[in-house]
């Protein structure tokens, strides 16, 4: 299998196996276990880094700091920093974190489907 590289796989997965590379690109995007989260939570609206951890209870303060940044990285979320005493900083969706949303939707309706049915085998 190809090596797995930040934004997906190597040259020779990305010619020879595009629709892999799409969902290897995305994975990537997605992977941490509170981004989707993350993601959803802003969805509607600009929040602030102390509505994000409360909304998130368990996580801890360092966790969320390295998923605000990895999203911000992969260009899903942006992080505006206002110029007052203390500094005010706030996370929205960009565009592209705006594209995402389908595939979360998609995620909660089939979650919503299935993960009944899901309990029922795991008791």
């Amino acid at each position: 299998m190809a090596k797995i590289c930040k934004y997906g796989f190597d040259d020779t997965m990305i010619v020879n196996k595009r629709d892999l590379y799409g969902i290897g690109f995305t994975q990537n995007l997605l992977s941490g276990r509170w981004k989707y989260f993350i993601l959803w939570f802003l969805k509607d609206e600009k929040k602030r880094f102390s509505e994000i951890k409360k909304f998130l209870s368990g996580i801890s303060q360092g966790s969320l700091t390295k998923q605000l940044k990895e999203l911000e990285n992969d260009g899903l979320i942006h992080r505006e920093v206002y110029p007052e005493v203390p500094p005010r900083v706030e996370y929205s969706l960009t565009e592209m974190g705006m594209e995402i949303l389908p595939i979360l939707r998609m995620m909660e309706s089939y979650g919503k489907k299935h993960g009944e049915q899901a309990e029922d085998y795991l008791s």
